[in-house]
């Protein structure tokens, strides 16, 4: 009797546990199929979801407004810290032909105008350290060479000029909606948005949105302070820019001794075999060019036009920087003082690098360079050195120890 008992015991809970594990299947089943579109619409976005937010948050939103979204977010947030910045910053107030008194004059997205300042010049002349010294200025948007998409060329007319004039003036205008080639360059050639601090910054966290006009153009228009450096435009065609009046540039041309200009490249493996590049007689006929055209053009525009001598910049960088800032109606910042104290006393880094020993950098071609190399240079090269003040070397011992520079100061 007890083992009947006990073999039906067995049997009932036998039956007891497939009925439970049968109930257990069929319910993570359906619980599986209710929340599967769910899951679903969370696993295919691109961002993880943050614990602290509403799933709610995450459903029912279309990539598109998502992204829209983001971009909305990190623009509010660097206005923020625009504002921060700028809390002290003393305005120029009618200094330097500047009437400008509060950070909403200079806002566009308050209907305000930047003040923009512009670096010409060609590749090697100092314009990455110049580029850098007024990028530390509080509030700036660095626009870091905007034809680096055209490739090792100078432009000097059609048909280059009148898509060169465009993307420049758009970027000015911080209107990024037709410059898809300038974006898509960028997206595999980081160092077109590295160099903006500001902008480079998100970008990291943003990635994203760091390529999409809408985001470019929005945050662009957030920033007191636009610069840009140019190194692919020549003079004549750059003259557009200044006769804009309500583009509202100051332009600077920065020029370099021939001879440094031609060593610092030799550093350059995109340099050699292009002939805008390597051929010193058309880099000094494009500062025989440039010359001629600032004769007239500091007469033209005497507040918007500037020459600038890499050498003089180097030589004396704090007196120089600051008659320059002082012409483009920038304050003289102390972000500003501290990057000339960081970057103008030692050597640091690769040849691309801007921490230098500013004294003796201009020069090295002197030891760097044969005296046959230089005097083929100089030969090529004779209406330019004249017109910029620069000395010829007579011999290989004479090169060594001379000074490059005549004593005349071109006017700041």
């Amino acid at each position: 009797m007890s083992r009947r008992l006990s073999f039906y015991g067995l049997v009932g809970l036998v039956s007891l546990c497939l009925f439970f594990l049968a109930f257990n299947q069929h319910y993570n089943g359906y619980l599986e199929r209710q929340l599967q579109p769910v899951l679903s619409e969370i696993e295919i976005r691109p961002r993880s979801v943050k614990i602290q937010d509403p799933v709610t948050r995450y459903l029912g939103t279309t990539p598109s407004n998502d992204t829209l979204d983001e971009i909305q977010e990190v623009v509010d947030q660097q206005r923020k810290a625009i504002t921060k910045e700028m809390e002290h910053y003393n305005f120029p107030n009618g200094k330097s032909g500047v009437n400008v008194s509060t950070l909403d004059d200079l806002l566009m997205e308050k209907g305000g105008k930047p003040m923009k300042s512009i670096i010409l010049t060609t590749w090697r002349s100092g314009s990455t350290f110049l580029g850098d010294v007024l990028n530390s200025h509080p509030a700036n948007f660095y626009h870091y060479e905007p034809l680096l998409d055209f490739g090792i060329v100078q432009v000097r007319g059609p048909p280059l000029a009148k898509k060169a004039l465009h993307n420049i003036v758009s970027l000015l205008n911080c209107d990024y909606k037709d410059m898809d080639h300038y974006l898509d360059y960028g997206k595999t050639h980081s160092w077109l948005f590295n160099h903006n601090t500001h902008l480079w910054k998100q970008c990291q966290a943003h990635k994203e949105i760091c390529w999409d006009w809408r985001f470019v153009s929005k945050f662009c228009r957030l920033f007191p302070f636009q610069s840009m450096k140019l190194v692919r435009l020549r003079l004549h065609i750059a003259e557009q820019l200044l006769a804009q009046e309500d583009l509202g540039v100051r332009l600077v041309l920065l020029i370099r001794d021939p001879r440094g200009i031609m060593q610092s490249r030799r550093h350059r493996e995109w340099c050699p075999n292009v002939p805008d590049c390597w051929d010193s007689e058309i880099v000094c006929a494009d500062m025989v060019s440039d010359f001629k055209t600032a004769v007239q053009l500091i007469k033209q525009y005497p507040r918007t036009f500037r020459i600038l001598r890499y050498e003089d910049l180097s030589l004396e960088p704090y007196w120089h920087v600051q008659n320059l800032y002082e012409f483009y109606g920038l304050e003289f910042h102390e972000n500003v003082k501290r990057f000339l104290d960081t970057h103008t006393k030692s050597d640091a880094g690769g040849v691309s690098s801007t921490f230098r020993n500013s004294k003796a950098t201009p020069f090295h071609w002197r030891n760097d360079l044969g005296f046959k190399e230089v005097d083929e240079i100089q030969r090529k090269c004779t209406t330019a050195m004249k017109y910029w003040g620069y000395v010829p070397a007579m011999n290989a011992s004479h090169q060594k120890v001379f000074d490059p520079l005549t004593e005349y100061r071109l006017e700041l």
